[in-house]
Formats: C-alpha cells, sequence, structure tokens
C-alpha cells in the first residue's frame, strides 16, 4: 500500500468510528428517557445490572444495526472533504484511475464486513438474548411475559414416521393436556399413546404422562396398555412449541441453521422468517461494499453546495435503503415465496445504481 492508500483507509476508519461515537450515545439517551420509569419501578434493579444486563447488550445490538449507516455517513463526509480541499483534483493529477482510488475504501469496508459478519452470526444474538430477557422482566412487564405462555392445538413431526399433538400447553409451568403420540410404518398406524395430561422436566430432560393408554396395532389384533404415570424421553422440548420468529434473532446461526434443519423434517410448514433472519445475517455485512461505491461516486466529484447536498443525498438514499429492506423481509417472510430472494433484493437493486454510479465516476 502507497501513503495516500494509508492516508485515506486511517481517515476512513477514523471518521467510522467517530459517526458511530456519535450516534450510539442519541440512542442511549432516547433510549433512557423512554425507559426511566421502568428502571425506577424495580426497587430491587441496581444500576450495574442495568448497565451490565441491558446496555451493554444495548450497545452491541445498536452498533451492528448502525454500522451500515455509519460506514455510508463516514465515507461521504471525508471523501466530501477530500474533494472540497482539492485533494481529489491532485490524485487524479497523479494519474490515480477512480477504480484504483477505490483500492483503500474497500480495504476499510471488508474489515467492517468481516466484523460485522460475526457480530451478527454470532455475537449479536447471543447479546440479544441477555437483552430481552432483561426487558422482559423488568421493562414489558407481564404484556411480553406472558406472549408465548399458551400453545394451543399444536402437532409436530419428530420423525419422518413418528407425530404428536398436544391440544393445550403452558411453557411457564411446563405442563400440557390431550397429548397424543403416533408411529406409522408408511401409511399404516402401528402404535397410539394418549395421555390426559403431559409435563416436562428439566432436569433429566424426560416428559412425565399421566391416565395413559399405548395402543399397539397388529395384523389380526390389537393390544391396549394403560396406566396411571410414566417418565419418557421424546425429540422435542417445549421450546420446540414455539415457533415465533423473535426467537430467531436469539439464535446463534449454527444453531438457527440446525434448528431449521430440524423443523424441515418435522414438517413445520412455513419457516421463511427463520430463513430471513438468517439470509440476512450474511446479506447485511455484504451492503458494506454496495454502500461503499455509492458513497464514493457520489462524493468524488466537487458539488456546489459542497458536503451538505451530498449528506442530502445519501441520507435519501439510506432511508429508501432501509425502507426497501423492511418491505423485503416482511415479503421475505410470507409462505411460499423465496426468502433468499426478497432478502437479496436491496442488494440487488443498489447494487445496479452502484454499478451505474462507478460507470459515471470513471468517465
Amino acid at each position: 500500500m502507497k501513503i495516500i492508500d494509508w492516508y485515506i483507509l486511517k481517515r476512513f476508519l477514523v471518521t467510522f468510528l467517530f459517526t458511530l461515537l456519535v450516534l450510539i450515545p442519541i440512542a442511549i439517551a432516547i433510549d433512557i428517557a423512554e425507559k426511566i420509569d421502568n428502571f425506577l419501578e424495580h426497587a430491587d434493579l441496581s444500576f450495574y445490572q442495568i448497565v451490565d444486563e441491558y446496555y451493554k447488550n444495548f450497545i452491541i445490538y445498536y452498533t451492528n444495526t448502525f454500522m451500515p449507516l455509519a460506514l455510508f455517513i463516514a465515507v461521504i463526509l471525508f471523501t466530501s472533504k477530500l474533494s472540497n480541499n482539492t485533494e481529489i483534483i491532485a490524485i487524479n493529477n497523479a494519474k490515480v484511475s477512480f477504480t484504483r482510488f477505490l483500492y483503500p475504501y474497500f480495504i476499510g469496508a471488508t474489515l467492517i464486513t468481516i466484523l460485522s459478519l460475526v457480530m451478527n452470526h454470532f455475537v449479536v444474538p447471543q447479546s440479544s438474548s441477555t437483552r430481552k430477557k432483561f426487558e422482559k422482566e423488568y421493562i414489558n412487564g407481564n404484556r411480553q411475559k406472558h406472549e408465548f405462555k399458551y400453545i394451543n392445538d399444536f402437532s409436530l413431526q419428530l420423525t419422518d414416521s413418528t407425530y404428536i399433538f398436544i391440544r393445550n400447553y403452558n411453557t411457564e409451568n411446563n405442563r400440557g393436556y390431550d397429548f397424543s403420540s403416533e408411529l406409522y410404518d408408511g401409511i399404516e398406524l402401528k402404535t397410539k399413546l394418549v395421555a390426559d395430561n403431559i409435563k416436562y422436566n428439566k432436569k433429566d430432560s424426560t416428559f412425565r404422562l399421566q391416565n395413559w393408554r399405548l395402543r399397539k396395532i397388529y395384523d389380526q389384533r390389537d393390544s391396549i396398555f394403560l396406566g396411571d404415570k410414566i417418565d419418557t424421553v421424546f425429540n422435542f422440548t417445549p421450546r420446540d412449541l414455539i415457533y415465533k420468529s423473535a426467537l430467531s434473532q436469539e439464535m446463534p446461526s449454527d444453531e438457527l441453521y440446525k434448528f431449521i434443519k430440524v423443523s424441515e423434517k418435522r414438517g413445520v410448514k412455513n419457516l421463511n422468517a427463520y430463513l430471513v433472519e438468517f439470509y440476512k445475517r450474511t446479506s447485511l455485512p455484504i451492503a458494506s461494499y454496495i454502500l461503499t461505491i455509492i458513497a464514493v461516486a457520489l462524493a468524488f466529484r466537487k458539488r456546489r453546495g459542497g458536503t451538505g447536498v451530498n449528506l442530502a443525498i445519501g441520507f435519501g438514499m439510506m432511508f429508501f435503503y432501509v425502507f426497501l429492506l423492511k418491505v423485503s423481509e416482511v415479503l421475505g417472510g410470507v409462505a411460499g415465496v423465496n426468502p433468499l430472494l426478497y432478502v437479496w433484493m436491496p442488494n440487488f437493486f443498489f447494487g445496479c445504481i452502484a454499478i451505474y454510479l462507478y460507470l459515471n465516476a470513471r468517465k
């Protein structure tokens, strides 16, 4: 790398960090003003607990969320400053092409992309789990605390031949009612186990069935067994009964991928909300390259109005990008569509804009 590359890269990273350090305190201040009453309501809640369990993870989450915006603003800011100070004119006079000029920018974008990929796939999900647990306990109260309490009329395919059905299940005390498990050989029912009550024991991961009846079907006869109580094992846990997209945000990517594959085998019909979350963790960091090209191309040439005009255009494009991103997430979660295509749709659209601006800037 040449001196000019180190100069641009250093300015790139310093401005990026400065932008983040401006955005994060603003987000914290707004959040404190919004939740201060919730904190004061709980006398047992210490300042250390608020910082360690909530705001530490709040900073991790919003740092990752603001990365694309901070990157875009940072590139526009210091590239516009280079242009206004006629430094880019000197670089052009030195016969440095626009493509070569992008070299240090892409190094900086690569560093941020790698950091964002690691955070998206592993750090943020673990952090979100702790933050949401705190919110459930001290901020959202009973509304979110009991959000997933009752599961009604739930069926699940455990293996290619085993199915379960639960009429009602309480995830708070891990008790359910009207449970049945059916084992098939092809399309023929071989055994059916039913119980009036089912309770999950977290210590040894077993289920206790009460007032159970087991029917075994043979070619010429059936056998029926009865009992008051029996402890047994099934290939599922109470968490598998809760299919909510919010839970996907708390799973590291390896765990989320396994969850999706197991759920597909179990016959869960619509997993698009989980697939959207999984694909988004890669598509957002990759967008750093696209946003970098757009930002450099916008700020490369000196404009009448200076940095303010570039920032106005940049904010307008970022607003449209975020809007398109949210729309694609909602559409991608609909059953029957290709979630991968919808998640990457904003990148495809802005990628075309980046190519157009790049070709125009090269002239």
